[in-house]
């Protein structure tokens, strides 16, 4: 029995898929914001504020593993219930809350873990999501680009695991642009058109590689063609790529490269 903590994006679906695909028995306790699982049997719609029924029903279940998949945002505090146990963990949920999105899905880990349950990687069934090292199109980074890709992985191993900053916009040894909490494609919305930049995704220095992996998509390497892009690089088994065979064809089709370092 595995427990999934699943928010919004297709990643969440693809995971869930996954587990019924392997006949692995499961519940979900439904994060997202419009309730997507609804209609699925095992789903159960729990607050975050009501950690006390949210461990309990973990316990009832027997389950000693959980994942999270899927972006959990933010919740309302000020319209919160809370039970016993969530009075008590909250205000740490708080705290997090004012780093960012990934900091409260880490404080939810600890909490977790407090309770004796332990969280696995998000792509523990899913590990085709994530690419090995090498280069995945007939387009190779040159002398310049390995520059910009030296220069993003210098700058990640100076960042602290909470930071909300997953994606840059690297060229040579400028950085273009650097995500903030909207995301990769608003990052990219500030590029002039023809950047002939990289798009450098990677792990931060000790985040947690259980959730929150950068992650890529078709609509990644859609933006990255409009706004001049020369390449996407990403972390070896620290990744999420979706859609990867779109992906490689549209990349091999505008003379975008594809990196796994």
């Amino acid at each position: 029995m595995i427990g999934l903590f699943l928010g919004d994006t297709d990643f969440s679906e693809i995971v869930l898929k996954k587990i019924r695909t392997k006949k692995i028995k499961y519940f979900i306790i439904d994060f997202s914001k419009r309730n997507r699982f609804k209609k699925d049997k095992n789903s159960f719609r729990i607050s975050i504020g009501k950690f006390g029924t949210i461990i309990n029903l973990i316990k009832q279940k027997k389950c000693k593993k959980v994942l999270f998949a899927g972006r959990i945002a933010k919740p309302n505090f000020s319209s919160l219930r809370l039970d016993f146990k969530g009075i008590y963990y909250m205000p740490s949920v708080i705290r997090a809350a004012k780093i960012g999105d990934a900091a409260i899905i880490k404080s939810i880990i600890e909490i977790l873990s407090n309770e004796g349950i332990k969280v696995i990687s998000s792509i523990f069934f899913n590990p085709e999501l994530s690419l090995k090292k090498g280069c995945y199109t007939k387009l190779k980074p040159n002398h310049q680009d390995l520059i910009s890709i030296k220069k993003g992985k210098f700058f990640f191993n100076q960042t602290k695991s909470l930071d909300h900053i997953q994606a840059l916009v690297v060229k040579g040894d400028k950085i273009l642009a650097k995500e903030g909490k909207e995301g990769t494609k608003k990052m990219l919305s500030t590029l002039k058109k023809k950047s002939d930049g990289i798009l450098i995704k990677l792990p931060k220095k000790k985040q947690d590689l259980r959730m929150d992996l950068p992650t890529i998509g078709l609509q990644t390497f859609k933006d990255a063609k409009k706004y001049g892009l020369r390449g996407v690089v990403l972390q070896s088994k620290k990744n999420i790529f979706l859609d990867k065979p779109e992906c490689i064809k549209f990349a091999n089709k505008h003379k975008i490269f594809i990196n796994i370092i």
